[in-house]
């Protein structure tokens, strides 16, 4: 196959949000304003605390403030994996928080177990599959790593190639580590438009175009600046994502990375026949510079990851959100993984910025005396993982001691990342690192160790 050929009219709008189902647009925030908590920011983190606080208290008066649209960024584009993981996987969680660690994956399939819940209690219709997940090895050391691991229980199993081949048929793969609980699938933008209408039901004020250039104190209240109006607040919490920080304290602590994804062609049933994929997992191979790929309601394959791609300086720009050479490189890769789709066509590509911190997982930290509250970090899981952020933010504005507020994961802030050059040159040289270590049998050189052991690694 081609993979020009195979791209040629695909178009460049992400395919969740390319949908007759999206909202209209909401007014900008106008003049001066007041509410108990403000809320920056439109994607999951933010409509997750949102509805939450309304949970929580009725009365409570919340405004919302979007700099664009709700769930245009990252929230509204990714992979559409809804995982249990608060910790980017068990084993990144045992490497920078053993001692709450299994605590930490009961907590993460609480949160899943709560976000079904909610999605079945106010009706979303998201497209919501409980399907599990299974990581596929492609290569011989990455069997040898997972199968002897783990040992069958109630939602997690081992399948060798045969068994493998009842879930997926590729003649790459040689086996897979398949988790039943902790993993779902789902449309992401129709999971955002759906929390934008419950909790404007529940009485929050939503604004659209009200990009926050500003926050200060004001004798008791937090002040936010808007280009048409202020905002005063008791509380704010602040789920900014990959956008520059509203606090100069963590803006080393996040750095934006590219990724990218292709969606097919609805698959015709003999399509689906061909590669088996009867039960709908989510899938994703073992390797570094790994692919994830997903069914969606009707039958098409998002296939995404691969690059990860960084440009000097924090940049995040619409500008990069295409990148032809990894298009191209991700429709060659998705044939040889899958013959027996030779021919098809991709109908949308599309990448962008997602935010990632030094230890893979959600941050938290308080600023104005506890007024304000932030979390970043989340480094691609943040479908599932922003719910649980939303509830450990609204209990730091409590100022209660909760069982959230004293975890490590949430007291303990990531290493930062240095300021330019050395920001663009260790991203640079830990991504050679990582694909050496691909090509060596998955075996981590010097550089791969010292950050491990300076508490930057990656161990999932």
């Amino acid at each position: 196959m081609d993979p020009t050929a195979s791209l040629s009219s695909a178009s460049t709008t992400p395919f969740w949000l390319d949908s007759p189902d999206r909202p209209a647009p909401l007014p900008a925030l106008s003049g001066p304003r007041s509410t108990d908590l403000a809320v920056v920011g439109g994607g999951f983190v933010g409509l997750w605390t949102a509805l939450l606080a309304k949970e929580a208290d009725p009365e409570r008066r919340v405004i919302l403030l979007e700099g664009g649209r709700i769930g245009w960024a990252a929230s509204g584009r990714n992979g559409g994996f809804c995982e249990s993981s608060l910790t980017h996987g068990r084993e990144n969680g045992e490497q920078h928080v053993p001692q709450e660690n299994d605590r930490l994956v009961e907590l993460g399939i609480e949160n899943l177990d709560a976000i079904e819940e909610a999605i079945g209690r106010y009706g979303i219709d998201c497209d919501f599959e409980r399907t599990g997940i299974i990581s596929v090895a492609t290569e011989q050391y990455q069997v040898d790593a997972m199968a002897p691991e783990h040992s069958p229980t109630e939602d997690r199993e081992w399948l060798d190639e045969a068994a493998l081949r009842d879930h997926i048929r590729s003649p790459q793969y040689l086996g897979g580590l398949r988790e039943t609980r902790t993993a779902s699938i789902l449309d992401p933008a129709k999971l955002c438009w759906g929390l934008q209408r419950v909790i404007q039901e529940l009485g929050v004020e939503v604004h659209e175009n009200s990009i926050v250039r500003s926050l200060d104190r004001a004798g008791s209240q937090i002040v936010l600046t808007t280009d048409e109006g202020t905002l005063e607040a008791d509380r704010v919490a602040l789920g900014t994502n990959v956008f520059p920080s509203l606090l100069a304290r963590t803006k080393l602590h996040t750095v934006p990375v590219y990724d990218y994804a292709l969606m097919t062609e609805p698959l015709t049933d003999a399509q689906m026949e061909a590669i088996g994929w009867r039960h709908r997992e989510g899938l994703a191979d073992s390797a570094n510079r790994f692919h994830y790929f997903r069914l969606t309601a009707d039958d098409r394959i998002l296939w995404g990851g691969w690059d990860a791609v960084y440009h000097y300086g924090k940049q995040v720009s619409w500008k990069y959100d295409q990148r032809p050479e990894t298009f191209e490189t991700l429709a060659h890769q998705f044939i040889e993984t899958f013959p027996q789709l030779e021919g098809i066509r991709f109908t949308h590509k599309w990448g962008g910025a997602i935010d990632t911190c030094s230890r893979f997982f959600p941050f938290f930290t308080t600023a104005y005396g506890g007024q304000v509250a932030y979390s970043a970090g989340y480094t691609g899981l943040g479908v599932g993982a922003s719910r649980f952020g939303g509830r450990v933010m609204l209990d730091l504005l409590s100022g209660a001691d909760t069982e959230l507020t004293q975890l490590e994961m949430v007291r303990k802030m990531p290493v930062p990342f240095p300021p330019e050059p050395f920001a663009w040159a260790g991203v640079a040289l830990t991504t050679k690192a990582l694909i050496d270590a691909d090509e060596n049998q998955g075996r981590r050189g010097p550089l791969l160790k010292l950050l491990e052991s300076a508490g930057m690694g990656f161990a999932s």
